[in-house]
């Protein structure tokens, strides 16, 4: 990310509107830039100047005394008057039920829409997260190793499971190593394999449920995701890498992992 992409987003960056992976790639940008820190740090200034409670006017009490004295139109009475004898009583109650209807389903779009986040979406935000991390802090590996003999013991007193760790070189994506991580609430396995200059995540836990699921394939802010689970362990794939070779990846990786590794 250069100066440029930095200086369109200071402003959603300031108001917090950015995704997870944004204000990571603004803050590693900002660390390194004191030209555009200097300007996030006066955009910072100017919103506490303009929030500082001196530039908000108070009314005086005189207006205030009119305003809640103030007579009311004469169609307003009227009206007010009409409620009273219970001659719109039918339309008030239609209004009523609208509005509830309408609350209802507000609620029932939020209950959903966090639902959802909290199944999928906010997984898949930890995801890219701590893939981008990985790379940003040059922390991709605790153990460095091209030897699956070397990472796999590496993860025995560190983890409740034995995540599997194929070895793929001889089909073009060496072991790199790999490293602890954290998703899902829980320590999961990070496997790291390389394809050219390009680094492969590969986070595995073991799932809610036994049994297999097929994969699944999206994109999201400029990676490419594969997700599935095997043998009730979770897998979660991700690069930079274009599809073809990400899923010639995940089928040499389910190919090496579908029997049981010594």
């Amino acid at each position: 990310m250069n100066c440029q992409d930095v200086q369109n987003l200071l402003h959603p960056y300031s108001d917090g509107e950015l995704d997870l992976v944004r204000n990571l790639e603004i803050e590693q940008h900002l660390s390194t830039c004191p030209a555009c820190a200097e300007q996030e740090k006066s955009l910072q200034s100017l919103r506490a100047v303009l929030s500082a409670p001196s530039l908000y006017y108070v009314a005086p009490a005189a207006l205030r005394t009119r305003l809640q004295v103030a007579p009311a139109s004469s169609s307003a009475v009227v009206e007010r008057q009409r409620f009273a004898r219970g001659e719109n009583w039918m339309w008030a109650t239609i209004a009523a039920g609208i509005l509830l209807l309408v609350g209802v389903s507000v609620t029932l779009g939020v209950l959903l829409s966090r639902t959802t986040e909290t199944a999928g979406g906010r997984l898949e935000n930890w995801v890219i997260a701590s893939h981008v991390r990985s790379l940003q802090v040059s922390h991709l590996t605790d153990v460095v190793s091209s030897d699956r003999h070397t990472v796999k013991p590496w993860f025995r007193d560190k983890l409740d499971f034995s995540p599997q760790v194929p070895d793929l070189s001889a089909e073009g994506f060496p072991l790199s190593g790999g490293r602890l991580d954290y998703l899902d609430e829980r320590p999961v396995a990070a496997l790291v394999y390389q394809r050219g200059k390009h680094a492969l995540n590969v986070f595995t836990w073991p799932a809610g449920e036994n049994g297999d699921k097929p994969v699944l394939d999206f994109s999201r802010q400029g990676f490419h995701l594969r997700v599935w689970q095997h043998s009730g362990m979770n897998y979660w794939a991700i690069s930079d890498l274009n599809d073809e070779d990400l899923d010639q990846f995940v089928r040499l990786f389910q190919e090496h992992t579908t029997g049981s590794q010594p």
